[in-house]
């Protein structure tokens, strides 16, 4: 076997006007540009995209000219570019299909789901088979056992053998916690060398079956969450014995993202806006995305409505965009205390109630004004009740005017 090397790249979301913004457009394509020139450079025999190539399968015509004008550049340079589906770019229905039919047709790429097979290979250096993508778990379990019955997978002993999809796969150590595990490991065939993944965003090798599983990340932030992660694909140098080495190839041109988390719990929402304001301030830069992280929990009575997210928004003049994540979870009186107004015995309604308004009112004026206000409180229930219009107008001058 000849040894051999390639590029694995995943989930570029080409054409993602995130925040609206077309400028946020132009960074995805730019970081898909520096893809391109890098692996130029490094003339790798062919190239595997694993999935979101495009954000929808419906791309703007300004995304789809700059896409082929960058595939154009890598078929001048006989590099092949085979790809397989992703959950944003794969058909919304089986009379459109998708974007990626055109330009396999057109001989720009080598989409794998597409051919008979689902297969690629290189003379005396490799076999790559690739399988379409299934949005979720109940229609993987059911359509992805059926479409490997119709292109068997068939992995050669003198080759390397590669397997591309999109999806989560269902391993403690790979899926976050946040995303659905659409395949059962079970349900990929042994044999393959690499496997070549995409769809979670953060990268991953290890390893998988007979071979390792990577995951090469994202090349861009998507969410504000990737702002930590470091962007770039795989060079894999394959040797004489079928054994991948793959080398992380970092991008330079993604968008930086300042993440500001912060705990303001028992802060009113004038002081976390004030202090917001600051640390946004303070980490002010040319052209960054900045994204202060509220978190914490508010006083009783107090809202997040209260905040002025503008203001801290408009705190930063040279930054591209201040994001502001709010997280504050707003001060509840707890299912305990409530209960224990409503379980007991009537005669200890009073009681109960007068603990029931001092716990909401204790965090934000102090026990003793507390139990003041709920007395108040209490000596208002019975002339509502009886509609004695005087006397409650009488209890609250005694309560608001009281020291």
């Amino acid at each position: 076997m000849k040894p051999f090397s390639f590029v694995h790249v995943s989930d570029l979301h080409l054409g993602y006007t995130q925040y609206g913004l077309e400028v946020r457009r132009q960074d995805f394509d730019s970081a898909f540009s520096e893809v391109v020139d890098k692996t130029l450079d490094l003339k790798p025999d062919f190239m595997i995209i694993a999935g979101d190539l495009f954000h929808q399968a419906r791309p703007s015509n300004h995304t789809l000219e700059n896409t082929v004008r960058s595939f154009k550049r890598l078929k001048d340079a006989n590099i092949p570019v085979l790809t397989v589906d992703g959950s944003h770019d794969s058909a919304p229905n089986t009379i459109t299909s998708t974007i990626l039919y055109p330009l396999d047709s057109a001989g720009l790429i080598f989409h794998l789901p597409r051919h008979r097979g689902s297969c690629w290979s290189k003379p005396e250096c490799c076999y790559v088979y690739g399988i379409p993508n299934y949005h979720n778990r109940p229609k993987t379990l059911e359509a992805l056992p059926r479409f490997m019955e119709e292109n068997p997978p068939t992995p050669q002993p003198n080759l390397a053998n590669i397997f591309v999809f999109h999806g989560a796969l269902d391993l403690p150590n790979v899926k976050p916690s946040y995303m659905e595990a659409e395949i059962p490991p079970e349900l990929l065939p042994d044999g393959f060398c690499y496997y070549a993944a995409g769809h979670i965003h953060d990268r991953y090798t290890g390893r998988f079956k007979s071979g390792i599983l990577v995951y090469s990340g994202c090349t861009e932030s998507s969410g504000y969450d990737e702002g930590k992660i470091t962007k770039g694909f795989y060079h894999v140098q394959v040797n004489d014995k079928g054994q991948p080495a793959p080398e992380l190839i970092e991008l330079y041109t993604p968008r930086r993202f300042i993440l500001l988390e912060h705990d303001y719990t028992g802060l009113s929402p004038a002081k976390i806006t004030e202090m917001a304001v600051q640390m946004v301030k303070e980490a002010d830069e040319t052209d960054v995305i900045i994204v202060p992280i509220l978190c914490g929990t508010l006083p009783t009575e107090a809202s997040r409505a209260e905040l002025d997210v503008p203001k801290i928004r408009n705190a930063a003049p040279k930054a591209l965009l201040v994001h502001p994540i709010v997280q504050l979870r707003e001060t509840v009186v707890s299912d305990e205390v409530v209960r224990s107004i409503f379980e007991g015995e009537f005669k200890d309604l009073k009681t109960k109630a007068f603990d029931y308004f001092v716990q909401i009112f204790s965090d934000r004026y102090g026990k003793t004004d507390a139990e003041r206000i709920a007395h108040g409180a209490l000596n208002l229930i019975e002339p509502l009740a009886q509609k004695q219009d005087a006397k409650v107008k009488q209890v609250i001058e005694e309560l608001t005017h009281e020291n």
